[in-house]
């Protein structure tokens, strides 16, 4: 049991080690203690969520075990033994519910707390889950709408939850966040072409692909051609309007979350700022967005609250 208890540790903490290399503070050190804890477990769980369909795990047959599931190789497999666990999770929050099968996986039973105090739901949980699903079964989108389709499940509910958790949630508030969300989302993406092509995947929407005449062999060159270059430059502005159109979210709160708020969204600013610093070439390399800019632009948007 120890052994067990250590390993579980251990891909814990490789887990949500990973927060530092998003391209936003995921739960600066300004924040109250309690929602520092909150937003690393949805973190946690969205990560893990993550690397169960990326094939990602650092011991998937590990995780497996600790879920039940017979076939720790197969993604399918692991998300439905992760979503099993959420049922968990659910029932345990309820009142009485310590009487309950507890989660298995600690980055699980982490989320346990948080749903009782903030009357989560497991909607937007269950939509992490399935826009890994929908990995495993689709690995091209033919339009834009259709990776706007995409984005609602991998990346709006997480910023519906942190809404949650501030207790702010409203409909306005929910509508600005999802644009924020689904842009940085896009920029995610746009950072990722040449890993995502790596792993059998394209997210740049086949239409473009074909306007900006853009094959799947420029995709697999060691440095973006004329033609790629184009097109993401064309992808880079329709994230900045997409992320324009959200970052108004940010003067609708005060204080600690106000200054979250803009964390995020000037992530995703800044690294829009990386992508064409190098050029718009997302092969050679992966542009990432210096501390000093994302410094500077969420100051900017605290200020002006947009």
């Amino acid at each position: 049991m120890a052994a067990s208890a250590k390993s579980d540790n251990q891909t814990d903490g490789t887990t949500l080690a990973k927060a530092d290399l998003e391209n936003f503070p995921v739960a600066p050190a300004f924040l109250p203690a309690a929602w520092r804890t909150d937003l690393m477990a949805v973190y946690g769980y969205a990560r893990l969520v993550d690397d169960a369909g990326d094939g990602d795990l650092a011991d998937p047959v590990g995780v497996a075990a600790l879920l039940g599931v017979e076939d720790g190789h197969s993604r399918l497999a692991l998300l439905d033994g992760l979503e099993r666990d959420l049922d968990r999770v659910f029932e345990a929050a309820l009142p009485g519910g310590a009487a309950k099968e507890q989660p298995r996986h600690p980055l699980l039973r982490a989320l346990v707390p948080l749903v009782g105090r903030h009357a989560l739901t497991p909607e937007p949980f269950r939509r992490l889950i399935e826009a890994n699903r929908l990995d495993q079964r689709t690995d091209r989108y033919p339009t834009y709408q259709d990776l706007i389709a995409y984005c609602t499940l991998s990346a709006d509910p997480v910023g519906r939850l942190v809404l949650s958790i501030a207790g702010v949630s409203t409909p306005e508030r929910i509508a600005l966040s999802d644009a924020v969300c689904s842009a940085l989302q896009i920029v995610e993406h746009l950072q990722d072409v040449a890993e995502d092509f790596g792993r059998g995947r394209i997210y740049l929407p086949g239409e473009d692909l074909e306007r900006f005449g853009v094959t799947e062999a420029h995709l697999a060159e060691p440095t973006a051609g004329p033609e790629v270059r184009r097109l993401v430059a064309f992808e880079v502005e329709r994230a900045r309007t997409l992320l324009d159109r959200g970052a108004p979210l940010v003067g609708t709160v005060r204080g600690r979350l106000r200054l979250l708020l803009a964390g995020f969204t000037a992530g995703g600013y800044a690294a829009l700022a990386a992508i064409e610093a190098a050029g718009y070439d997302v092969l050679a390399q992966q542009p990432k967005p210096g501390k000093r800019r994302l410094a500077v632009k969420a100051a900017a948007l605290f200020a002006k609250g947009r």
